[in-house]
């Protein structure tokens, strides 16, 4: 009664004994039990308290079914406690090992016909809990009639309950050890309720996936030899209000529209306030249902893959909130977060970090990543934060840390578990990217683990990220002094694989969008804006735009209302300008995944040359970007608002029949003042640059012009 019973199938349904078979159930406020047999009727004695006990005059223990009488209806169950455990030896010992790779399959609420009646089956991991009762709105919240057994030495509880199926909304309502409760969330829950309510609900997969094609060739080319073009979106905020269905009807045409590889959804997994964006994460294997149920959300990926376009979602295995009703001490001490309060504490986010060398924690998470890309279809995992779990000190002063077994303040616990993440989910899923927000200077995030890495495929590029944005946001006048903004990031750009991310993070808490950190008026905030894009899509390495971005809007992101899309309204006369930048946006996009030179030798240095990289009093970048054929396509940045007559760069000899611009930021279609070379450009054998022979052009003010070989 107590709840802290730790084998509760040895107390109650049937066993035999001398004279038959006892039955004992528990069925609180029930007013009479009655075991129905094969052709026998037992009314048990009421013993008290909900226990109701007989002993039937049979010899073996017959199936049967209990009938309960309450005050205001009768109803016929079958009896939970009559059941083998419903989970197999094998998912216990890998649970054990740390070593589940379908942790979902073994844990948490599955519907399932077991010894011939349908149910659901219960299993949590509590490994400190005195006891475990399931609790929902089918026991109308109190657990006192439904208590788990506890599996051994594995810290897995297991219940299955007949009758129960889709829908039922439940919780686990654990006995801790110091005798007091707590009623929990399931940990595995893979549908939950609407926040801010808590309840986690039995769910089970019923959509047909139609993306065959897709799956089987998306791993067909490496991803750092292939065009990668990401629109980041939040998905309750690009269009609020719509479902997951909904977004599925606009969402794929309008990222095809502009050309786009991937989309990046910021955190999907069910987070309890909407103002983290979804960083905050307490349903780890649930998408949020906000916008619908987890079929809802793999129709949306269905609908994207069916489209071309991949699908990459940001993974959050750094932290996770405090709340009383989720992982947060879970069963009574500290399980999913480390021990030790200074290593459990997130200095930054008032959150808790996971313990990366508990194995079964880490077998949550490494789980939880492949289970994304097996459940839902999943192309990619960005992981947020990467930095704050490699290193002790992150954020912590003198004395807030400890070094590790060899007296440095890299957690290796945390690299264990990263590149065991990172070899599980490449190994399971061919074509899955993953991709890491790592802001220092950690060598081999990209290098494969059986080298000493961590094993990610990809890497954010922040240095660039702010080294660049340092510069576009001087005043042309002042930008020759910091020209080294612009050509440092060629220092190191193949000492990993980089994505270059214009994201979220910097068009939010007064870091201004995009267009609005562009010094001048608004006719150069445009140009400028244009130009970095064109510079960004040329630059070695793959390329992220967050939302809004693409249209230049000149307001902060809010995920309150989203990116402002009356801007792009024709009514309004400004229209055109966004237009005018989106329409670019879809044109860098067209040529970049047209000309491999862009995109075929990201992370090799021979695909890479400067022309002028020394251009400080003009303001200009030109370098050349080559296929894996040697064929090139030669990149102009001019970040000073005049025309340049004249201009003479040295280009290869492949190109002496003449370059032709393929694209240039200033066209008037985007917006520009429409300075462009219409004709091929004729090599002469005029020495420039190092090179036998050069070009003489015109370069548009605040312009990126691309050119390529006749």
């Amino acid at each position: 009664m107590a709840g802290d019973h730790h084998d509760p199938h040895g107390v109650l349904g049937a066993r035999a004994v001398p004279g038959g078979v006892l039955v004992r159930a528990l069925r609180p406020y029930a007013r009479s039990v009655t075991v129905l047999a094969e052709g026998a009727r037992t009314e048990l004695h009421d013993d008290g308290d909900g226990f109701f006990s007989g002993v039937l005059p049979v010899k073996e223990v017959p199936v049967y079914r209990l009938r309960v009488a309450y005050d205001d209806n009768t109803i016929e169950v079958d009896d939970p406690y009559r059941f083998l455990p419903a989970l197999g030896e094998l998912d216990l010992h890998l649970i054990g090992e740390g070593r589940h790779e379908e942790l979902w399959r073994a844990l948490g609420s599955e519907p399932m016909v077991h010894q011939g009646v349908a149910g659901t089956r219960f299993t949590v991991w509590a490994p400190n809990a005195r006891g475990v009762r399931v609790t929902g709105d089918f026991t109308y919240w109190d657990g006192t009639g439904t208590p788990m057994r506890s599996l051994g030495s594995s810290g897995v509880w297991e219940l299955f309950l007949p009758g129960i199926g889709e829908g039922a909304l439940y919780k686990f309502d654990i006995c801790r050890p110091d005798g007091s409760h707590t009623v929990r969330a399931d940990p595995m829950a893979r549908r939950t309720e609407v926040p801010p309510a808590t309840a986690s609900i039995v769910t089970a997969k019923h959509h047909e996936w139609q993306d065959a094609d897709w799956m089987a060739h998306r791993g067909d080319r490496p991803v750092h030899e292939a065009p990668f073009s990401v629109y980041e979106i939040h998905l309750a905020s690009w269009r609020p209000g719509l479902t997951y269905r909904q977004l599925a009807e606009q969402l794929p045409s309008y990222v095809k529209d502009l050309g786009f590889t991937h989309v990046e959804l910021m955190p999907v997994a069910e987070h309890p306030f909407g103002g983290s964006w979804g960083y905050q994460v307490t349903g780890f294997y649930a998408p949020t249902s906000r916008m619908g149920t987890p079929d809802d959300f793999r129709f949306l990926v269905d609908a994207l893959h069916r489209a071309g376009i991949g699908v990459i979602m940001d993974w959050v295995p750094a932290h996770f909130p405090r709340d009383e009703w989720a992982l947060a001490e879970f069963d009574g001490r500290p399980l999913y977060e480390h021990a030790d309060p200074q290593r459990a504490a997130h200095p930054d986010w008032g959150t808790l970090e996971f313990d990366y060398g508990r194995t079964e924690v880490r077998n949550f998470l490494v789980a939880n990543a492949t289970y994304w890309c097996e459940e839902f279809h999943i192309d990619g995992l960005r992981v947020d934060a990467v930095a704050s779990m490699l290193y002790l000190d992150y954020s912590r002063e003198d004395g807030q840390w400890s070094p590790n077994e060899f007296g440095g303040r890299e957690n290796l616990d945390a690299v264990a578990f990263l590149q065991e993440m990172n070899a599980t989910v490449y190994r399971r899923n061919p074509g899955v990217v993953t991709i890491a927000e790592e802001s220092t200077a950690w060598d081999g995030v990209t290098r494969p683990t059986d080298s000493g890495g961590l094993g990610f495929g990809l890497k954010w590029n922040m240095g660039w990220m702010h080294d660049s944005l340092v510069y576009v946001s001087k005043e042309p006048v002042h930008r020759k002094y910091h020209h080294n903004e612009m050509t440092f990031s060629m220092v190191y750009a193949y000492s990993e694989n980089y994505v270059l991310p214009i994201s979220h993070d910097e068009v939010v808490h007064g870091k201004r969008a995009l267009v609005a950190k562009m010094p001048g008026d608004w006719w150069q905030q445009r140009a400028d804006h244009r130009a970095y894009l064109g510079f960004m899509w040329a630059h070695p390495g793959k390329q992220l735009l967050f939302m809004g971005q693409e249209f230049a809007q000149g307001a902060e992101w809010s995920e309150s209302h989203g990116p402002d899309w009356w801007l792009l309204d024709p009514a309004y006369d400004a229209s055109g300008d966004h237009r005018g930048v989106r329409t670019l946006v879809g044109d860098l996009n067209a040529v970049y995944g047209a000309v491999p030179a862009l995109w075929q030798r990201d992370t090799v240095p021979e695909g890479f040359s400067w022309v002028d990289g020394g251009a400080a009093e003009d303001n200009v970048f030109a370098f050349l970007r080559y296929d894996a054929d040697g064929s090139p396509l030669l990149a102009i940045s001019h970040f000073s608002p005049v025309v340049r007559h004249d201009y003479r760069l040295g280009v290869p000899e492949t190109g002496m029949e003449g370059w032709v611009e393929v694209l240039n930021t200033d066209a008037e279609r985007y917006g520009g003042s429409g300075v462009t070379n219409e004709e091929p450009l004729k090599a002469e054998a005029v020495p420039a640059h190092g090179r036998p022979a050069s070009i003489s052009l015109t370069l548009p003010p605040l312009a990126t012009v691309w050119f390529r070989p006749a």
